[in-house]
């Protein structure tokens, strides 16, 4: 448990550190035959949610995780 609090927390502080994860796509504008004219579309998706999400649940398992049974 408290080994994946930790790598949620990693995974968290890189998510806030980058904040944006661009996705390249190829669209194709036209095609005659065998010719193909294709453009690239880049787009960025926010990531700062998650990444406050998954620090929180990282920091939540290392509570759960650091319990002690009795």
């Amino acid at each position: 448990m408290k080994l994946a609090g930790i790598v949620l927390i990693i995974l968290g502080i890189l998510a806030l550190v980058y904040q944006y994860v661009p996705i390249t796509e190829t669209k194709q504008d036209a095609k005659i035959g065998p010719v193909e004219i294709n453009h690239q579309e880049t787009t960025e998706y926010p990531v700062q949610i998650i990444g406050g999400v998954l620090v929180v649940a990282g920091v939540a398992a290392l509570v759960m995780g650091g319990r002690s049974k009795l």
